[in-house]
């Protein structure tokens, strides 16, 4: 928005228009049959939401990264009311409603006298659907304005935004018919008006689901734009540090805790699209992804990437989540065959594997669990050497699913729930879900160069990762965990 510093605004006609032509072009995809279809469900990314008038009309919508309110924040914090906040509601108030509200309230107060009704992106999105307003509550947490511990709005956050109760929707769990795809949603869709809309969820969460990930304890990074490094509780608990966000997940009776590597994905893709133009030009030549051939350079590298460390993402502190600039470091300038681009994408597959370890450290702190296993899933999973760097940094088992885009597959299971298709989730995940390989972080493959092509194609079994030993983190240089704020274990 012009003159409003920080702000993204969230164009509902827009996104809209676009979402029904996705539908459509994917019913019109060849051996889809419309009639088939036994019901629907929604996902989004969180924190992104909308204010409605008393006619159900989008009057104030945002994505996610919106940071127009840092004042309205930064007043919460001065107030004490931001710990308390966190301490009921699981995460900081940076990005989160009660910030942004009190925003709306100060610069567009007819606009906050006007609102009727407030809902999360993926309800929205529902909504338009099916008229009708719910959320749930793991995308519901995700506005800053729940108690974890009820899985529902908090009273008392609700009156520090100085909100009326009866904005907020009730709070549905995942896998529930909601409502009915509308005549005129049918209408833009091309979906069947009266198909059921069944209550769906968070990305982060369904995408979980949609590998299987839906017990406790389990440890998983979901690798994409942003990386998540998620752990399933049977308890709301938060981070006495306010280092990590605490969720509900879309599970009953379950939470989700995670950190956030706010660069990890996006800097893979920045670097491709400035200094990988022959690789993209290569890729649609042969018909093949940029990213692939972009592994494949890298897998000629041996860990530590000849000593090139990316800085990037910082570990998460929610309270004060801060980055260095990022740089890259350490370039041998007299040696270009050895410390090039092709290192410098190894090297960003490692730092995003540092950060992950790092928040696995910080989970096992606060859990006080030992995790013995890892789930990769998401679009870096999609690589041969990625999963590998990611077994070699944590030094546990990384397994790889079959379905890596599984947020939507999460949501498909849902409305299956729904549909009456299985009786439960567990069910369900054992129907659909499954991994393809399980890679393990072998010491003495890390202690020798590797060979050209080696990193990016070793695959290993379940059962030759026995043996291995828990262990920290193997680094190319000490600089490299410097520089990452991690601490030697």
């Amino acid at each position: 928005m012009e003159g409003v510093p920080g702000s993204q605004v969230f164009d509902t006609a827009t996104n809209w228009r676009l979402i029904s032509e996705c539908i459509r072009a994917v019913l019109q995809s060849p051996g889809i049959d419309t009639s088939a279809i036994r019901a629907v469900s929604t996902t989004s990314m969180r924190e992104g939401m909308v204010l409605y008038d008393k006619r159900g009309r989008e009057i104030w919508a945002c994505p996610n990264v919106d940071s127009r309110a840092g004042t309205e924040a930064t007043e919460l914090v001065q107030r004490g009311l931001a710990e308390k906040i966190y301490r009921q509601g699981g995460d900081w108030v940076a990005i989160t409603a009660p910030a942004r509200l009190r925003w709306i309230k100060r610069h567009e107060p007819a606009m906050f006298r006007d609102a009727a009704h407030i809902n999360m992106l993926a309800d929205w999105i529902a909504y338009r659907l099916s008229g009708e307003f719910f959320t749930d509550p793991s995308i519901g947490s995700s506005s800053g304005m729940f108690n974890l511990a009820t899985r529902t709005w908090s009273p008392e956050i609700i009156e520090i935004c100085d909100m009326k109760r009866e904005l907020f929707p009730p709070v549905l769990e995942p896998g529930t018919v909601a409502g009915h795809v509308s005549q005129g949603a049918a209408a833009d869709t091309g979906l069947k008006a009266g198909t059921p809309v069944v209550v769906g969820g968070a990305d982060t969460q369904l995408g979980l689901v949609g590998i299987g990930v839906v017990g406790e304890g389990n440890f998983a990074v979901i690798g994409g734009t942003f990386w998540q490094q998620t752990i399933g509780l049977r308890e709301a608990m938060i981070d006495p540090e306010a280092r990590l966000r605490t969720l509900c997940h879309a599970l009953p009776g379950q939470w989700m805790m995670e950190g956030i590597g706010f660069y990890c994905g996006l800097s893979m893709r920045w670097y491709r699209d400035a200094f990988c133009d022959l690789e993209k030009l290569e890729a649609e030549r042969i018909g093949a992804d940029a990213y692939a051939l972009m592994e494949k350079a890298a897998g000629e590298v041996p860990p530590g990437s000849n000593g090139v460390v990316a800085i990037l993402s910082n570990l998460m502190v929610a309270s004060r989540w801060i980055h260095a600039s990022p740089a890259f470091v350490q370039f041998d300038v007299g040696d270009p065959a050895r410390s090039g681009r092709k290192e410098c994408i190894r090297a960003i597959e490692e730092a995003a594997a540092y950060v992950s370890y790092g928040h696995l450290k910080v989970i096992e702190e606060v859990t006080s669990r030992s995790c013995s296993e890892v789930v990769f899933t998401g679009g870096a999973s999609k690589g041969t050497l990625w999963p590998r760097v990611m077994a070699d940094v944590l030094g546990l088992p990384v397994k790889v699913p079959k379905v890596k885009e599984s947020t939507a597959l999460g949501a498909a299971i849902f409305a299956g729930v729904g549909a009456g298709e299985y009786p439960d989730v567990a069910t369900a995940t054992r129907a659909v879900a499954g991994f393809e390989t399980t890679l393990c972080g072998l010491e003495a493959d890390l202690r020798r160069p590797a060979r050209a092509g080696r990193a990016g194609t070793a695959q290993t079994s379940v059962e030759g990762c026995g043996h291995v030993k828990r262990r920290g983190p193997l680094v190319g240089t000490a600089t490299g965990v410097a520089n990452l704020g991690l601490r030697r274990h």
